[in-house]
């Protein structure tokens, strides 16, 4: 593993997460250190810091997560501190029963470093009276206010567009998929370009995964946002459109493994695999119709396509010959299966 892997992100925060984290510390600083006199405010910049998160709801688990951790780290820390003084030792005392109290509480990780990590800034500060510990969970709570209230007033980030994004790259994909398999049938393929094929749509399985992990991110982004109801419908109808698309992977990866396993240069001649390839046109068709018809606030747009369904045409079949009958049959089963959920709506023809 790369050392730069470790520590650099796949790609940059949005820059106006930077800027509203610069400007909720910077308020926070402020306003708690005109509120409450005393030592510079630490814990009120560092909560509104680490309260902007990319999400509102992510920012409200935060800013509780941070205040419970002070107010306990706080406590242990003057409880120690009013019973053993100052002493160097005593810092690594109140790091182990930090650790422990979280430990025995079972609270979030996060939690347990925040109260080990405030027990280390109330001792290393100096004071440990109770007027100071009050002060400090006062300037902790008014940090995770500042940092929530930056966060609704500079536009909630709504993550549906990336998420509709990626299921489009799964449908055109799939489109895609079922034409080169179209192709493959209606002319002779090397070995290693039936291999190609296999290997290609094998990368439907990732994309599929990646676009839901993009919908339960934009899922989490609505969550306590203001702006959630413009975008809730638009996200549960590219969450089913998914959902539809799911099977017709599954059915698409096993007609190419059928053709992977069995190919014969004979299949291009057979009248049969002519008539089923026209159906994986038409059915790559359907699933761009699909796409069309979700409903979109983003600016991607999916492959134009016509809008009538295509996927409608009774197929007529010859018997194969006896080289090709295991590749026909499979391939005309899992075809019936695409066929017979278009049919039922719950696939790739969408709305009716």
């Amino acid at each position: 593993m790369r050392l730069t892997s470790a520590i650099r992100a796949p790609r940059r925060a949005p820059l106006l997460q930077v800027a509203k984290s610069a400007i909720a510390t910077v308020a926070a600083w402020l306003i708690a250190g005109w509120l409450i006199q005393g030592p510079p405010p630490v814990f009120a910049a560092i909560a509104a810091l680490l309260v902007v998160q990319p999400s509102l709801n992510q920012s409200f688990a935060k800013a509780i997560e941070r205040s419970v951790g002070v107010i306990v780290g706080v406590a242990i820390a003057s409880g120690l501190g009013m019973v053993f003084g100052d002493a160097t030792w005593v810092v690594l005392v109140a790091i182990i029963v930090a650790l422990v109290v979280a430990w025995t509480a079972r609270v979030t990780a996060g939690t347990a470093n925040q109260v080990a990590i405030s027990a280390v800034l109330v001792l290393a500060l100096g004071a440990t009276t109770p007027d100071y510990a009050v002060d400090r969970i006062l300037e902790t709570i008014i940090g995770a206010i500042i940092g929530m209230v930056v966060h609704i007033v500079m536009v909630p980030p709504v993550a549906v567009t990336p998420a509709h994004e990626a299921v489009d790259r799964v449908g055109e994909e799939l489109a895609r998929s079922l034409e080169r398999l179209a192709d493959a049938l209606t002319a002779q393929q090397t070995r290693p370009q039936i291999e190609e094929l296999m290997l290609t749509v094998r990368l439907l399985r990732p994309m599929v995964a990646d676009a839901d992990e993009a919908i339960a991110t934009a899922r989490d982004s609505l969550s306590l946002n203001p702006r959630a109801r413009r975008y809730r419908r638009e996200l549960d109808e590219i969450e089913q459109l998914l959902a539809r698309f799911g099977p017709v992977v599954t059915q698409t990866i096993g007609m190419t493994r059928a053709v992977y396993d069995h190919y014969d240069a004979s299949l291009a001649t057979e009248p049969a695999v002519l008539a089923i390839a026209d159906q994986l046109r038409r059915a790559a068709h359907d699933i761009r119709l699909d796409l069309r018809r979700a409903p979109r606030s983003g600016d991607a747009q999916p492959t134009a396509t016509t809008t009538i369904p295509a996927l409608t045409a009774p197929l007529q079949l010859t018997a194969p010959s006896a080289t090709n009958w295991i590749v026909v049959g499979s391939l005309m089963e899992d075809l019936r299966r695409i066929h017979d959920q278009a049919q039922r709506g719950e696939s790739v023809t969408g709305r009716r």
